[in-house]
């Protein structure tokens, strides 16, 4: 009898110690993918929902992920091309640049449209394509990146897709007349800037 408890009790305690370090290497594990989940940098973005005209060409990965926060100026003046019409013409954003986490890592403001990063890297870009992203909001757009001065984060980067926005178009409440032609609104906004380099 003493051997059967002794070879129960061993038994017993083989199998605890098989399920403590299959928690151990499971929570570790937990502890990776968050770790991953939470960095800037973790590819997790998919432009396959995106319509084709504003998504990035074969040979490019994402590099980074921001949420950018802010407003965009508008101001009225005389619409191009026809004599004593007025419109609201975009003038230039202003924006904070955070990581999934809501860490600000940078900036966009312009004009020129120019993205910064903390570490100094700046860029601007040349429009590629827009495309409708919803009526209250501004219109999904890809740029392609000019080459950045500075060395860090902007270094390298190719391209630069806006998208997941909200708000943004020009104030529709305030009318745009030859009597208000001058006046500026500021309009809040967000966007997801997604900034990819050469893969």
């Amino acid at each position: 009898m003493h051997t059967s408890r002794s070879s129960s009790s061993s038994s017993s305690s083989s199998s605890t110690s098989r399920s403590l370090a299959v928690l151990g290497a499971v929570s570790a594990a937990a502890a990776v993918l968050t770790a991953c989940g939470s960095m800037s940098m973790a590819p997790a973005f998919n432009q396959s929902s995106l319509p084709p005209t504003i998504q990035v060409p074969a040979g490019n990965k994402v590099a980074m992920e921001t949420v950018g926060v802010g407003d965009i100026t508008y101001e009225c003046r005389d619409k191009a091309n026809a004599p004593g019409q007025t419109e609201w013409v975009f003038v230039g954003p202003d924006a904070k640049l955070n990581d999934r986490s809501g860490k600000q890592v940078g900036k966009y403001y312009g004009p020129p449209a120019t993205w910064e990063s903390n570490d100094g890297s700046k860029l601007t870009a040349t429009q590629l394509a827009v495309a409708p992203s919803g009526p209250t909001s501004l219109p999904f757009q890809l740029v392609k990146a000019n080459p950045a001065t500075g060395s860090g984060a902007m270094t390298g980067v190719t391209y630069i897709q806006r998208v997941a926005l909200q708000g943004g178009v020009a104030p529709a409440a305030s009318p745009c007349t030859p009597a208000t032609k001058g006046q500026k609104q500021v309009v809040k906004y967000q966007a997801d800037y997604i900034f990819w380099k050469a893969s």
